[in-house]
């Protein structure tokens, strides 16, 4: 497994060894031991699967403190163009966004530290993803900040007339406006 930095402190690409032949593939997907002993703090309680469709945006989401989450991501079928926002306000990355391409045929996956808004496009025709999270999910905490926010500035590798957004999310507060508390 080799893990790459982003620039962003905590904020890591994890390339996994995959072992391939005539029969198919084999990974390992997460390795508690590789993990503590390459001295990232990550301990997986929860884990969350999507399926969406083209066009679609999901983000970008956070949970305030206590329940703020790390998380691992990985697509299990598909293409999507994954996005993480630095909330942490003592980070000289502070309000800057790091986004990457993260598929099914390359296994890359994205670590996503505590402190960060998570958000992702669809770019196939379809994508499952798969996100393990190092605390429980739980409602009252949950926020985000709009996708379309012009101070971001995300490019989503989508066009604008075939982006899905739910109604929930098109109603995210601008970062400027967000509540978060890293």
């Amino acid at each position: 497994m080799e893990i790459i930095g982003t620039g962003f402190e905590g904020l890591l690409i994890i390339k996994p060894k995959v072992y391939a032949d005539n029969r198919g593939y084999f990974f390992e997907s997460f390795n508690q031991k590789i993990y503590s002993g390459s001295g990232l703090p990550f301990t997986p309680v929860q884990d969350n699967e999507s399926k969406s469709s083209r066009g679609v945006i999901r983000g970008l989401h956070y949970q305030l403190k206590p329940f703020d989450q790390a998380k691992l991501i990985r697509v299990i079928e598909g293409i999507i163009f994954d996005v993480a926002l630095d909330l942490r306000k003592s980070s000289p990355t502070f309000g800057k966004w790091y986004g990457i391409q993260l598929d099914s045929e390359s296994k890359s996956q994205l670590f996503i530290p505590r402190g960060f808004a998570h958000g992702f496009s669809v770019i196939s025709d379809k994508a499952i993803i798969l996100y393990k999270c190092d605390n429980f999910y739980n409602p009252e905490s949950e926020r985000g900040i709009s996708v379309n926010d012009p101070f971001l500035s995300i490019d989503w590798k989508t066009e604008p007339a075939e982006r899905i957004i739910s109604g929930k999310d098109q109603k995210n507060p601008l970062f400027r406006e967000a509540e978060y508390n890293f």
